[in-house]
């Protein structure tokens, strides 16, 4: 009996959609669910007639697989991916690969590849990015661990991934050694944040200034996916306020209540950020952002006792607001990708990857949530420059904000007259301006540690370490 080429365990709507990926590309599947009654939904419905073969124990499944095998895990991070492996290990041949297409944590991954790797087994985690349609139509595909285990797989991943428009090529590569994987979707999903927060916050600010309707929002949406903005998640935001409540009448964005969640990569980013001592100050504004979004009954019961300004928007026509916001978005979205660049570039020293940045920015222009025409442009400017310490100084991205700074400050400026918050956007401008800044105040912090606790301090003026006494008589 002729067995399969790929295994899948884990079918949820990711796990389903990459199979029938898979599938349809020319590869025989065998599936295994935890509840068989899952499996047997699937092979019974959106499987049924295909290439698909389910098993139902983890004995049947792993004997349905041609050798080496090749196993993905579509299961949820943390122990139940430890679980999956420790019950597959004694069914395995010594040279079998495991995949762990999950969100894993990026120190997780590269734990269990050191253990998998010391038993003679290959594994490697791939971040997958896209969402349902993505998995099923062509996700980003972020894989890191072995690159000889890589090389088992790669015409299978080039197939499933996603194809950019410009040249046709697959959003996969190989992209380092051990979490480097994972590592880089945490990245992703950190800059998803960032473009999420900004993109709000420039509704608010409209919709607080200018009292704009939802189908005003869709036109101006609409508008800005064809210029320089133009991406995915603009596209989808432009789309959300075409939507109408059928039980209201009203636009859905209207009646959701206004408390965002969040998985938790957004959190590890912002973490390991701070651990590599790297500033994302847009990134942890979103985190910010969604976390003081869930203390919905704090501030309801807040704006009743705060006061804040009562000024309407006097900066002249609405067009100008519209037409400014647009550029200090633009712009502010720059800063928090050149911020997940530098956290990558730092990253890939500190932990040995030795990751291509300007091949994970070619990699995220299809499939993935953040695919944007902005990221032709990243990938362009690492292609002149391997490199580049910061996007932000790379002579085209210098030239964008060039051009739109007096309309970034003019929003902001704006959003403080009105006491509207945009905590992202101003985060972006903030570190613009301290990154730019030849002198920060930080002389004052040195002087501050030395009086109170002899942290000693550097001088301009010449080199070594000193210490003052700062209370001689």
């Amino acid at each position: 009996m002729k067995k399969q080429v790929f295994g899948m365990i884990g079918l949820g709507v990711m796990g389903q959609n990459f199979v029938l990926n898979v599938e349809r590309n020319g590869f025989g599947v065998a599936v295994y669910n935890r509840t068989a009654e899952t499996t047997e939904k699937y092979i019974a419905g959106p499987a049924a007639g295909k290439n698909i073969k389910p098993a139902y124990t983890l004995k049947e499944f792993v004997d349905a697989l041609e050798s080496p095998r090749k196993i993905m895990l579509l299961v949820k991070a943390g122990a139940p991916v430890d679980a999956t492996i420790q019950q597959l290990i004694p069914l395995l041949d010594k040279g079998d690969l495991i995949i762990d297409g999950g969100n894993s944590f990026f120190l997780d991954t590269e734990r269990r590849a050191k253990e998998l790797e010391s038993q003679g087994f290959n594994f490697f985690g791939m971040g997958v990015s896209g969402g349902e349609e993505g998995a099923l139509w062509g996700p980003s595909l972020m894989p890191g661990g072995s690159r000889d285990a890589y090389k088992e797989v790669k015409p299978i991943m080039n197939a499933v991934a996603a194809k950019a428009e410009e040249d046709g090529e697959p959003c996969v590569t190989f992209l380092g050694p051990g979490g480097s994987g994972h590592y880089v979707k945490m990245v992703h999903n950190g800059i998803e944040y960032g473009d999420m927060e900004l993109i709000a916050e420039a509704y608010y600010l409209l919709d607080r200034a200018l009292g704009l309707s939802a189908q005003e929002f869709h036109e101006i949406f609409s508008e800005w996916n064809k210029s320089e903005l133009s991406s995915y998640l603009i596209e989808i935001t432009a789309k959300v306020f075409k939507k109408i409540d059928e039980d209201t009448g009203r636009p859905l964005v209207d009646v959701i209540l206004d408390k965002a969640g969040q998985k938790g990569t957004g959190r590890w980013m912002a973490e390991n950020a701070l651990e590599l001592g790297i500033s994302i100050p847009t990134i942890i504004a979103a985190v910010n952002g969604r976390i003081i979004s869930s203390q919905k009954e704090e501030r309801v019961y807040a704006s009743s006792v705060l006061t804040g300004p009562t000024k309407k928007y006097e900066g002249g026509s609405s067009q100008k607001l519209i037409d400014a916001t647009r550029d200090a978005l633009y712009v502010s979205k720059i800063c928090s990708y050149a911020q997940g660049m530098s956290l990558l570039k730092k990253a890939s020293v500190e932990y040995g990857y030795n990751m291509d940045l300007g091949a994970i920015a070619k990699i995220w222009r299809a499939g993935c949530i953040i695919r944007a025409r902005l990221l032709n442009d990243i990938t362009n400017a690492y292609n002149r420059n391997r490199d580049l310490p910061n996007l932000l100084v790379d002579e085209e991205f210098r030239k964008a904000i060039n051009t739109r700074q007096e309309s970034w400050r003019f929003v902001i400026k704006c959003a403080i007259e009105m006491g509207i918050p945009m905590p992202a956007m101003s985060a972006s401008l903030a570190y613009y301006d301290s990154y730019r800044s030849e002198r920060l105040p930080a002389n004052l912090i040195q002087a501050q540690r030395d009086f109170f606790g002899a942290h000693t301090f550097e001088r301009i003026d010449k080199p070594g370490t000193f210490h003052a006494d700062w209370e001689e008589k």
